[in-house]
């Protein structure tokens, strides 16, 4: 079957509905949603029930757009307090991790490629092609595996894996799109190599910083009568900064990464609906983009090279990708062995890196093809292998804690203008035994009790109201009050 005006709809209905129902079930057992999505396309696909997809360059477009918009909603979710202490790991996992694991395995590539017995015969320049588009790693699917297991981490590695894996992006696309070109072109001197990585770190690094300032001033200066169209007016701006960086020759992830950090760490007009957005889209996107993979993938096709990329697989999971990041952590001494064993063991691969892989077939790169099978093949290994073992590993290595609890048990929120926190708290025999009426409670000057929940009843508080045990109240308390009563 083909997709048709008539029923692409109907078709995608189906799959966005039957992606969801499979993503709830292996979330519960630990197994990254990524992998299920693209089983599911690939059992609709080609060699399953027979839907046919097979265009590359629509591919690539709709990746794109996709990774535009979860890379800003990942900046969004970075916070600068939080990567302040390992921001100068973080940069380097992201960049010189990045190109040293396309190195190493690179240079494995090319040492397969010259013995008789494997399948595939890629000159030097080509196996590093291979390798570069290959170089990122997903880590939105290990926070998913640990939220679904209630874990943290410990020694502050959850924001330094968020920002490797939110930036390191643009450096696996910069040697991509730069080997293609020295392909294309038949060789291309030093100094224009380098010249074009500084030209589009830069580009792409000013580009998001003034034009994610610009959006938070457009956001909170200007006045729209409808607050549903605010997280519109930012989409918008996603897409503008992507498109003019690339035009200026820079860097797009990377901008709308840097963009998205500097909306979500500054004050904005309607917050909560912007991400919960935000949220809502980037999930949607990623479906959409690894449904579109899983069909875009004949499997049939990469049983011919499993040998050759589960070798290849392996090396960079037990070599390259540990070698690249203990050569990266050297200077940090502060950074435990066990810590850098882990994150040498969370470098999964995800639709990064398959996006990536249709570069090379858009620009009709020799062996493109078998470039595309085998790095799906490998991302499938990574999440198979190492995505479903990241809480055991992390228990292993004692660098496990306990999810930390966030928000209240009563889903409410306030805007960011308000200047007050909530929080909520449980009645207990202790406090019952002080004061049985909110009237007798001594809490902190500054602080009302907005709500009582009772079993599945909500009471509305009076300082009469008798309290029992178990009793959920809602806290509301003026910041400053709060503070200055934390510090006494």
């Amino acid at each position: 079957m083909i997709f048709t005006a008539e029923n692409i709809l109907l078709i995608g209905s189906i799959l966005l509905f039957v992606s969801i129902v499979v993503g709830k079930t292996g979330y519960r057992f630990g197994v990254p949603a990524l992998l299920l999505f693209l089983l599911v396309g690939m059992f609709f696909g080609s060699d399953g029930l027979g839907l046919q997809f097979h265009n590359a360059k629509v591919a690539q477009f709709i990746g794109m757009v996709a990774l535009s918009v979860i890379l800003f909603s990942g900046g969004m979710d970075t916070k600068f307090k939080e990567i302040r202490p390992i921001l100068s790991p973080g940069i380097v996992l992201s960049t010189v991790g990045v190109f040293l694991t396309a190195l190493f395995t690179g240079l494995f590539i090319w040492y397969l490629s010259g013995m008789g017995w494997t399948n595939i015969h890629f000159p030097l320049i080509t196996s590093l092609l291979l390798a570069s588009t290959m170089s990122s790693t997903d880590s939105a699917s290990v926070f998913a595996i640990l939220r679904s297991q209630k874990m943290n981490l410990k020694h502050n590695l959850r924001p330094m894996l968020e920002l490797e894996s939110g930036s390191n992006d643009p450096m696996a696309y910069m040697l991509t799109i730069v080997l293609i070109q020295f392909i294309q072109s038949d060789g291309m001197g030093t100094g224009t190599i380098i010249g074009s990585f500084i030209i589009q770190f830069l580009v792409g690094a000013a580009a998001g910083y003034i034009l994610g300032k610009l959006a938070i001033l457009i956001l909170n200066k200007i006045n729209i009568d409808n607050q549903s169209l605010y997280p519109i007016l930012l989409l918008s701006f996603v897409f503008f900064t992507f498109a003019i960086t690339d035009l200026l020759r820079g860097n797009g992830y990377l901008a709308v990464y840097i963009a998205g950090m500097m909306v979500g760490n500054h004050k904005i007009t309607f917050r909560k609906e912007i991400a919960t957005f935000m949220d809502g889209l980037t999930w949607l996107f990623q479906i959409i983009m690894f449904l579109m993979l899983g069909l875009l993938v004949n499997p049939h096709e990469m049983l011919e090279v499993a040998v050759v990329a589960l070798l290849i697989g392996v090396f960079m999971i037990v070599i390259g990708r540990p070698l690249s990041v203990f050569l990266c952590l050297l200077p940090f001494r502060k950074i435990t062995l066990k810590s850098r064993l882990f994150v040498s063991w969370v470098g999964l691969r995800g639709a990064v890196p398959i996006i990536f892989a249709t570069y090379p077939v858009v620009a009709n790169v020799e062996g493109s093809n078998m470039i595309f099978n085998i790095v799906f093949f490998i991302t499938i290994v990574s999440l198979i292998v190492q995505g479903t073992s990241v809480s055991f590993v992390a228990r292993l290595l004692h660098l496990s804690t306990p999810l930390e609890k966030t928000g209240n048990e009563f889903g409410v929120e306030l805007p960011e203008e308000i200047d007050t926190d909530l929080s909520d708290m449980t009645i207990t025999s202790e406090i019952l035994s002080e004061a049985d009426t909110l009237k007798d409670m001594n809490l902190p000057k500054g602080t009302l009790v907005m709500i009582v929940k009772r079993g599945d009843e909500f009471l509305i508080p009076n300082g009469t109201l008798k309290l029992h045990v178990g009793d959920k109240l809602l806290l509301i308390s003026e910041k400053n009050k709060k503070e200055m009563a934390e510090s006494e």
